[in-house]
């Protein structure tokens, strides 16, 4: 029987490095300071880390404007720091996955300086230039062209006017990223998540952009327009499976893309053939509203929609989402968490969700992301949810000596690393507790999801393999009666029920998750 590959069992951990762990004193977090806490990710459970940008950067969108797609940022460290790194993660069982930026680059990328100083240039065609722009909206606010005083065009940005977007269609930039692609897996690296993948390829007649009339006043300005031109094109999907070739020329790597679409849409950048991402990220539990009824609906609909033989993958968090404590607070964060880890496939978290981690306020002042600068009070800022990590109730919780570069949360001293992991009821320990509860029983990573359903504010769905397993959420504030087989609790997300017989009913107090066990006896209930 074919070894199915690692990535298809594995809870994947994104750190945004600038937040995790800071080694040298200048308030950022950096590739040591990751080496230093490796033994915490084996220790939680982890399968893979994913690392958000390091390569070398203005910094203008904190590392999504890259400068060399080869090199590393002096800010997290040298070459050599990297390689350290992925040596000591390798030693530890775990993998690496990197960030892949290929829709744009920095306006410092020395293929941009070339592109911009002359329009007879041989990398002029490696941007996006036209004498007359199209309606076409940025993401963070504005026109997504920019004039340049010097060849007398317009450049396509789909972000900061500091990030100009590649041209695709040129081979030769197809040949200069893949290469970037090849020197990374060259090293060891495991894969990559690639940023924005779904907006690589522009309309070749830059057509404008229709109105979207569900745009109401007081939105992010990008929502005027539908961006039926200038995302999801339909070339995009033979450069997915090109890229994906390219992974595929090293053994037993993943490529996974970042994808905000519907998901009928989402589906397909599995390809043709399932030879294009092998996992287009699934983002629908941080966009759904959150109760039983929406959840099931998400799960039913999702792996409905899979193509034969794609494998599923869920996300809880990521460093452009409002933390999961702050969306449904902090009782249903533990319920969110049992969600998440038994459910079929592979599976994302973000950095400190599994220590209940909230959005922390950023003062005008203290403000980085640019989001937020461009289009103040709408939302789009992130640096709430970027914050540093909390290790300990030492000054700066124990993430740096100096002054950290966001703000830390004023519940550190209580809630960080160290005062989590002496309380055994903690959401850390409920955290470890269910990926090792994944990790020692195969049927909730492939088995089948049978039947979903929600009633009375509990959502229930089974896990049937060669083991039986009856999942409860209550996703109310309200306690439930529910009824059920026979069988074993493994975990609730109290840690306060394990070994419990049960039968016939349970109750449910609020906010409370279960896993049960059921005997082979039992019959199905859902």
């Amino acid at each position: 029987m074919q070894k199915s590959p690692w990535w298809q069992h594995s809870v994947i951990y994104e750190i945004y490095p600038r937040s995790f762990q800071d080694s040298n004193g200048d308030g950022i977090g950096d590739l040591n300071g990751i080496v230093a806490r490796l033994d915490y990710l084996v220790k939680l459970g982890v399968d893979a880390v994913w690392i958000s940008p390091i390569y070398p950067s203005p910094m203008a969108d904190f590392g999504y404007d890259v400068a060399d797609y080869c090199g590393i940022d002096p800010i997290f460290g040298t070459m050599d720091d990297f390689k350290h790194l992925l040596a000591e993660v390798h030693s530890r069982g775990l993998r690496m996955i990197l960030d892949f930026v290929p829709n744009h680059t920095s306006d410092y990328h020395p293929w941009f300086i070339e592109s911009r100083s002359s329009r007879m240039n041989p990398k002029r065609d490696w941007y996006l230039w036209r004498d007359q722009p199209s309606n076409w909206l940025s993401n963070f606010g504005g026109s997504a062209w920019e004039f340049d005083e010097t060849t007398r065009q317009y450049y396509l940005h789909s972000f900061l006017k500091q990030q100009p977007d590649l041209n695709w269609r040129n081979p030769d930039v197809k040949a200069a990223m893949f290469d970037a692609l090849r020197f990374w897996l060259g090293l060891g690296v495991d894969g990559f998540r690639v940023d924005v993948m779904w907006l690589m390829i522009k309309d070749d007649q830059f057509r404008d952009n229709p109105p979207n009339p569900g745009y109401r006043l007081g939105q992010p300005s990008n929502n005027r327009l539908l961006p039926v031109y200038s995302s999801d094109r339909p070339e995009v999907h033979q450069l997915v499976a090109a890229m994906r070739a390219v992974v595929d020329e090293f053994p037993d790597r993943v490529l996974i893309g970042e994808i905000y679409l519907p998901v009928q849409q989402l589906m397909t950048y599995y390809g043709a053939g399932l030879k294009g991402a092998n996992l287009p990220f699934n983002f629908q539990l941080l966009q759904c509203a959150w109760s039983a009824e929406a959840v099931a609906q998400v799960i039913t609909g999702y792996e409905g929609a899979l193509p034969i033989g794609a494998w599923p993958n869920w996300v809880l968090g990521n460093h452009d989402q409002p933390r999961m404590a702050t969306r449904v607070g902090p009782s249903q964060a533990r319920v969110a968490a049992m969600l998440l880890l038994t459910l079929p496939g592979t599976l994302t978290m973000y950095y400190g969700e599994e220590l209940g981690m909230t959005n922390v306020p950023i003062a005008p002042e203290q403000v980085q992301d640019p989001a937020e600068k461009n289009e103040p009070g709408l939302g789009q800022g992130r640096d709430p949810e970027r914050t540093p990590m909390p290790w300990d109730d030492s000054h700066c919780a124990g993430f740096t000596a100096a002054s950290p570069w966001l703000p830390i949360g004023d519940d550190y001293a209580s809630l960080n690393v160290e005062a989590l992991e002496q309380n055994q009821d903690s959401i850390l320990h409920l955290y470890r507790r269910l990926i090792g509860l994944r990790r020692s029983h195969p049927t909730l990573v492939k088995a089948k999801l049978d039947v979903v359903t929600a009633d009375s504010g509990v959502l229930r769905f089974q896990r049937v393999g060669e083991e039986h397993f009856l999942v409860l959420l209550n996703m109310s504030h309200n306690p439930v009666q529910v009824e059920i087989g026979q069988g074993t609790i493994l975990v609730c997300t109290y840690l306060d029920r394990e070994a419990q017989q049960v039968k016939d009913s349970l109750h449910l107090r609020a906010a409370e998750g279960v896993v049960i066990q059921l005997d082979q006896s039992t019959e199905k209930l859902l």
